[in-house]
């Protein structure tokens, strides 16, 4: 039977049902596939995430790895630096006369910013111009008042703008016309002070060619300090003698320790551990390095002495090279002798420097060389200073310079050398060829430091004002950062008024000396030793100027207290007064050769608290209200490798409140951590002590083994009418501040 087409409500029904179906299968198939759509996506971003981690990763670690690179690069940079200290000292020029006899041209003018004129304004310029209206706006009479008025008011401002452009040119050209006067006198002074150097010079060089044996000895230590295009870190202190008779110069030179030489071979980078790790170069290699470069110093040091000795005034040479390291028999600190070698013109001159393998040349020439150099076992020196008849130029010598009879040349070497040990690298004009200065220092730091400006000026009255005026004006021709001007006199109160808010810094001769004695260098103003010249010439100067020098004050303090004496007592006599005294002395570094620097402090207590912050003495603070506490700088104990620092008291003149003095020490905190005083040699106090006082005369610091960096030394208290000291040797925490908390000073 034949089927037949549905019709009807039931067919309609039905259409609809498989439409409805239809729909539905469309739209899952559509969201399965937006689904699909979206998990692809989703992996793709992951995987451009994973890609893109991965490309971060490599990239980190190959900056990594490129500055294990550079590390290592500096590293070999460093020992080919040492391989070629030899050729270095070949190549760089050598000292003689023509270097001293060189004119130094007057610098021309440079009037800088005041050398541009002031622009004058332009009145076609857009600033005032004002457009026109259409001529259809222009029947506007509303309208051309309006541009009228606009016209005037630019009018106006172009002639306010033109008035006051030619006002600040008048005083641009005033300006310029008195920096040019200054200028003028200023080079006027700087022929005179070079015709002065000339000649100097010249009376210097006759008396070289005559063989006197000051000139030889200035001639040739100038020459050593004149040396360069040596490495970074290798001392420049010296001690000579010249031996007449057998026209020899024997020369004590410092050399550098044992971790000049790398410990490091080179840098690689751990990916597994993310962190750089040094890979240690063998002790044979660098003990082989390190004796290759005590070689090469002292024929360096031989080649310039010989190229310097233009005149043939030397026959032959003695070379000590020493280092300052802890000697084992006696704990001190002490010069140890790694190499010594004595050698004739004629031996020296048959050499050829630039090809000889420079520790079989040095053996070859008969120098010993010290057999473990990296533990500092000595040589016996062939020949020392000392053993030569005759003073010792460098500044080991036994007789204090009289600054004021000083050669002037010498007397600007003492303040390169002076600024040399406080941490500068420093030149003198006559080898450096800069003009309009006598010593220039540069500051090393990367942030802060920059070229320094020197002018040393002996003079035996006040510096006149004109001269810190002119320092003002060589700082900024030079483009320093700072200008210091150095004298054996004084300054008067214009000079410190004039240099306030300015980067200028004057250090009067009283200064000088306590910071020569600082470095363990000599010198005196006058007659007697440079203190008691110092404290009667400084008169109020002193007081002024350290007041601004933080640990440098107490300079200044002795001008204030010669004042405060009327200028009348002879010096020292108010330290006679105050009777009682401690001098806290310490090795100046540890045994691993770091300095070591402590600073002595005392308390004016009531009750076990300060009377007031002013009763703390310090460095800061060098001396109470009253003037009856004083602490002296510190400074080197001369021939020893030891620092002290002396307080003085005048118990009798202490306020009634005042029932006991305690004293203490700690470690410098300027690098953290500081210092533990176990690990300082040799403290020890000695007292003397005046009618009413009394106590030990000497004891020991009694810090071994400390592990904090501060220690209460004792205290004076009253006792029977007067005053007794007894030692303590109690340890303080936190340093200074925790020092200042106990006894009550408000620490900020």
């Amino acid at each position: 039977m034949a089927g037949r087409r549905n019709s009807g409500v039931l067919a309609i029904w039905a259409e609809a049902q498989r439409q409805q179906q239809r729909r539905e299968e469309a739209r899952w198939r559509a969201e399965e596939a937006e689904l699909r759509r979206r998990e692809r996506e989703q992996r793709e971003a992951q995987r451009e995430a994973a890609r893109t981690e991965r490309e971060a990763q490599r990239a980190y670690q190959q900056s990594r790895e490129a500055e294990a690179a550079r590390r290592t690069a500096e590293l070999e940079a460093r020992v080919q630096e040492l391989r070629g200290l030899l050729a270095a000292g070949l190549a760089s020029p050598g000292f003689g006369p023509q270097a001293l006899l060189a004119p130094r041209p007057v610098p021309p003018f440079d009037p800088g910013p005041l050398g541009t004129p002031v622009p004058m304004p332009d009145q076609a310029s857009a600033v005032y111009h004002v457009p026109p209206p259409d001529a259809v706006q222009a029947r506007n009479p509303g309208v051309r008042r309006q541009y009228e008025q606009y016209l005037a008011q630019a009018r106006a401002r172009f002639e306010q703008d033109w008035y006051a452009a030619q006002a600040r040119e008048a005083d641009r050209q005033q300006r310029l016309a008195a920096y040019h006067r200054e200028y003028l006198a200023w080079a006027e002074r700087f022929r005179r002070e070079e015709d002065e150097r000339a000649a100097r010079t010249e009376e210097l060089l006759r008396r070289l060619r005559a063989g006197e044996p000051e000139a030889v000895q200035e001639y040739f230590t100038a020459g050593l300090y004149a040396s360069a295009a040596w490495p970074e870190g290798f001392p420049h202190r010296l001690a000579a003698a010249w031996d007449v008779a057998g026209r020899q110069l024997v020369v004590n030179w410092e050399l550098p320790g044992p971790d000049v030489v790398p410990s490091a071979s080179r840098v690689r980078y751990v990916k597994t551990d993310d962190r750089e790790a040094e890979v240690a170069r063998p002790a044979t290699e660098r003990k082989a390095l390190y004796r290759e470069v005590l070689a090469q110093s002292a024929l360096r040091v031989a080649a310039e002495l010989f190229r310097a000795d233009q005149g043939g005034v030397l026959d032959s040479v003695v070379l000590n090279g020493f280092v300052l390291g802890i000697d084992p028999a006696t704990g001190r600190e002490a010069e140890r002798f790694l190499s010594t070698l004595t050698v004739g013109r004629a031996d020296f001159a048959e050499l050829a420097l630039d090809r000889v393998a420079p520790v079989e040349c040095f053996l070859g020439l008969g120098g010993k060389l010290s057999a473990r150099p990296e533990r500092l076992d000595e040589v016996k020196p062939d020949r020392l200073p000392e053993s030569v008849g005759g003073a010792s130029a460098g500044h080991f010598g036994e007789d204090e310079p009289d600054l004021f009879e000083m050669d002037p040349i010498e007397f600007e070497e003492l303040i390169a050398e002076l600024f040399r040990l406080r941490g500068f690298r420093v030149m003198t004009t006559a080898r450096s060829g800069d003009v309009g200065v006598d010593v220039i220092a540069e500051d090393l730091d990367p942030v802060t430091g920059g070229r320094i400006v020197i002018q040393a000026k002996r003079y035996k009255r006040t510096v006149p004002p004109t001269a810190v005026r002119d320092l003002e004006s060589t700082v900024r021709h030079h483009g320093a950062i700072k200008g210091i001007l150095v004298t054996t006199a004084g300054f008067g109160r214009g000079s410190y008024s004039y240099i306030e808010g300015k980067p200028l810094t004057l250090v009067s001769g009283p200064e000088l000396v306590e910071l020569l004695a600082e470095q363990g260098l000599r010198g005196r103003l006058g007659g007697g030793t440079g203190g008691a010249k110092a404290a009667g010439t400084s008169g109020g100067n002193g007081s002024d100027s350290g007041a601004g020098t933080g640990r440098e004050s107490g300079a200044g303090t002795g001008g204030r207290s010669s004042e405060g004496a009327g200028g009348t007592a002879p010096a020292g006599a108010g330290e006679a007064a105050a009777s009682s005294a401690l001098t806290v002395s310490w090795q100046s570094r540890t045994a691993g050769g770091d300095p070591v620097e402590l600073d002595v402090t005392a308390f004016l207590c009531a009750g076990g608290r300060v009377l007031s912050d002013e009763h703390f003495v310090f460095f800061n603070n060098p001396q109470d209200p009253d003037g009856t506490v004083r602490l002296h700088p510190t400074r080197s104990v001369p021939g020893e490798p030891t620092r002290s620092a002396r307080l003085a008291l005048d118990l009798r003149r202490l306020p009634a409140a005042v029932d006991e003095v305690v004293v203490a020490v700690s470690a410098e905190e300027d690098e953290h951590p500081a210092l533990p005083l176990g690990q300082v040699y040799g403290l020890s106090v000695a007292a003397s002590y005046g009618p009413g006082a009394a106590g030990p005369a000497r004891w020991p610091g009694a810090n071994g083994g400390l592990a904090d960096s501060a220690m209460l030394l004792g205290s004076f208290r009253r006792a029977d009418g007067g005053w007794r000291f007894t030692p303590s040797g109690r340890a303080v925490t936190n340093g200074l501040a925790g020092l200042a908390t106990a006894f009550g000073v408000a620490v900020e």
